[in-house]
């Protein structure tokens, strides 16, 4: 059970924490008590810090225009024939034109600007002057960007030339499995119920989503909690509720969900069995209703 009463006590009268300039009876008291409720029953809650206010939002939002325009141009040029370093140029370049900084670029000492990992590479692929996408490639193109201090992160996959028709059903199941992942990001339900509606998708199509990696709250800093399994149990896992950010990012596993680590760079995640992995990632601020998805 988690609930972090932040500071001291607020009084009925006194301004909301959210910074909205209300009195807090008026705003986010039966919001609180109600997260109290669900703490008092053992359920994980989220700390007043996880949630965004309202400036927060729009500040991600701006960060997040840039995310989706260096895909978006990624989506423009990639082709068979390029390196991987040529898509970290393109991110490098928009993230800068637009007043950004890429927050894949040094982060605990990544050396580039953006992940690009292809076919049995599972995520944290790194851009290199020398790797050359062929025909039949899958691979998955992750940006992350800085703006004014505000985080968004988002990945797309793309398929070269002519793709074996079972890796493009991967690739399409796998994004399935994110807008299965977005219906079902529910206020006052847990993350673990929408966890596992994505899990099922991926098992229905004989495939596996890897356990050790997941996704996470995004928005003031580049990794915040709470850590989002895609292979979790119903009723498990962080309540959701309004102003909460985070990724839904399954690597979903043709094969086996065994990974292992590239022992020479310590950052490429590869599929134990050497068959493809897909991934698709979104960034999402939960609302009233439902949630709406920031990049894409």
């Amino acid at each position: 059970m988690q609930y972090i009463n932040h500071n001291h006590k607020i009084g009925r009268n006194d301004p909301c924490w959210c910074g909205s300039g209300k009195k807090y009876k008026s705003c986010h008291m039966a919001f609180d008590d109600k997260i109290r409720k669900f703490a008092m029953e053992g359920h994980e809650v989220p700390s007043r810090s996880i949630i965004k206010t309202a400036k927060d939002i729009e500040g991600i939002k701006e960060s997040a225009k840039i995310n989706i325009a260096c895909l978006d141009e990624v989506g423009k040029q990639i082709h068979a024939g390029m390196t991987t370093q040529e898509i970290d140029n393109i991110v490098a370049d928009v993230t800068r034109s637009m007043g950004g900084i890429p927050a894949c670029l040094n982060y605990e000492g990544f050396p580039k600007s953006v992940c690009t990992s292809i076919n049995d590479e599972v995520c944290h692929g790194i851009p290199d002057q020398n790797r050359i996408l062929k025909d039949g490639d899958i691979i998955n193109v992750d940006c992350s960007t800085i703006l004014n201090g505000y985080f968004s992160d988002s990945s797309r996959m793309f398929c070269i030339g002519n793709v074996d028709p079972a890796w493009k059903k991967l690739v399409d199941v796998t994004r399935e499995c994110v807008q299965i992942g977005i219906d079902n990001v529910k206020p006052w339900t847990f993350l673990g119920d929408m966890g596992d509606k994505v899990h099922q998708h991926a098992l229905e199509n004989g495939y596996t989503i890897v356990r050790q990696i997941g996704g996470h709250g995004c928005g003031l800093e580049f990794h915040e909690d709470p850590y989002v399994s895609y292979v979790s149990k119903p009723g498990t896992e962080m309540l959701m509720v309004p102003g909460m950010c985070f990724t839904i990012e399954p690597m979903v596993n043709m094969g086996s969900d065994d990974i292992y680590e590239d022992a020479d760079n310590g950052w490429t995640i590869y599929t134990e069995d050497g068959k493809p992995s897909a991934q698709w990632e979104v960034q999402v601020v939960v609302t009233e209703t439902g949630c709406e998805v920031i990049t894409y």
